[in-house]
């Protein structure tokens, strides 16, 4: 693995412009130029730090811009183009600094009046970021170790209701998991600190619960309480669960934003469970936002543990093969000496019946299954449930067919004749 010495992004834009002036106006606009020419921009300072196309690679032509508000020239052939662009930059534009980053890659670009798209594909960064962010503390093997799982996927699921019980109503529903032999549990992100279920009345009853299951089993489960809010909740929530026992805790990246999840992961001593809630309006345009490639590597060198990345046959709109380049990606290392590594956790609408195609693309049981109803509503209750999943991943990784295996196993076979639509 090598990184490069400049900051670079990929984009693919599309444009009724020259695809080349295009990209050239995004480079001017991202680091020393600006709409006219100016006196201060000498080609000194262009040479040391104007951002660079360093690839150009032309694409489809479409018949209409995919969104309004895009110019169109004056003179000459208007035809509407996509095409690939990487750009790079000096890191002393900015320096190894996150938050500054994503004003250079992703700032003032995706309204320029020369694009009816522009969608951010990748990035790659030099090994100075590396060095100035320590990445997640726990990643895979942290959280398999606190989980006390390995081998295989932590089977995990949410609490539904998402909203309204309260703290007891909650521990009563955990104390049920944790005796039907679920590995994770996490608040619904719509679950904080409101006053008909507190922070601190939630996190002490769910971990009496707990804290008494590890003792009488020695399996300690591990419970993702959502602290998600300003930098000082967030840290006496932290203190609350490590006071309590607890082993993960979990932040909504679009609400605590870039610099709320770096200061969680500077002080956090438990691994941070990372929701992407709202993900949606970064990414469903598919001309315009980010591909969640690029944007989880901000996440997981600011120190992420666990990142969403949907799941197959979802609830939403995102197709398989996303999904899957998703996962595969947090598990790809970012720099020689710090992998930067996170766990992906696989939700939304899954089942028994999603184990063996999730483990044959993912080609890795490093991951979190997370079901709601895939558990909560199985046929014979949450314990055929967990146990559904269980032996769906069992024979997954095995490689025999869920319906040779159900022959044996009753929770499986209900389960699959429970979720077959």
């Amino acid at each position: 693995m090598t990184t490069p010495s400049r900051i670079e992004a990929d984009y693919i834009i599309e444009t009724a412009f020259d695809p080349l002036a295009a990209a050239e106006a995004m480079a001017g606009e991202q680091s020393s130029g600006t709409f006219v020419a100016i006196p201060g921009e000498t080609p000194e300072l262009k040479a040391r730090s104007a951002a660079r196309i360093e690839a150009l690679e032309p694409l489809e032509s479409v018949e209409a811009p995919s969104l309004p508000g895009a110019g169109r020239p004056k003179l000459g052939d208007a035809t509407v183009r996509r095409a690939r662009v990487t750009l790079s930059w000096p890191l002393d534009n900015v320096g190894p600094s996150l938050p500054n980053l994503m004003a250079t890659v992703a700032g003032n670009l995706f309204e320029l009046k020369q694009f009816s798209g522009l969608r951010l594909i990748d990035i790659r960064l030099p090994q100075a970021f590396g060095d100035a962010y320590p990445g997640p503390k726990f990643s895979v093997a942290g959280t398999r170790r606190l989980a006390g799982v390995e081998g295989r996927p932590l089977i995990g699921t949410i609490v539904k209701p998402s909203v309204g019980f309260g703290p007891q109503e909650t521990a009563a529903l955990v104390s049920q998991l944790c005796d039907a032999g679920i590995d994770f549990i996490k608040d619904d992100e719509l679950q904080s600190d409101g006053p008909h279920c507190r922070f601190d009345a939630r996190v002490r009853a769910v971990m009496e619960v707990i804290n008494d299951h590890a003792e009488r089993t020695g399996k300690k489960v591990m419970f993702a309480f959502n602290l998600t809010g300003e930098i000082d909740q967030m840290r006496w929530r932290h203190d609350l669960v490590l006071e309590q026992g607890g082993t993960c805790v979990m932040a909504s990246l679009n609400s605590v934003g870039l610099v709320g999840m770096i200061e969680l992961c500077r002080f956090t001593q438990l691994p941070v469970h990372a929701h992407r809630n709202g993900w949606g309006y970064l990414s469903r345009a598919p001309m315009l936002g980010w591909s969640y490639v690029a944007w989880q590597k901000i996440w997981r060198l600011a120190g992420a543990d666990h990142m969403h990345v949907n799941g197959l046959a979802n609830k939403f709109s995102e197709a398989d093969d996303s999904v899957i380049a998703s996962a595969r990606e947090c598990l790809t290392p970012m720099f020689p000496d710090k992998p930067c590594i996170a766990m992906p956790v696989f939700s939304s609408g899954q089942s028994a019946k999603q184990a063996p195609g999730t483990f044959a693309a993912l080609g890795s049981p490093d991951l979190i299954f997370a079901a709601g109803g895939g558990i909560m509503a199985h046929p014979d209750g949450p314990a055929a449930g967990v146990a559904s999943l269980r032996e769906a991943w069992d024979a997954a990784i095995a490689r025999v067919p869920l319906a040779d295996y159900a022959r044996d196993h009753a929770a499986l076979a209900r389960a699959l004749e429970a979720y077959a639509g």
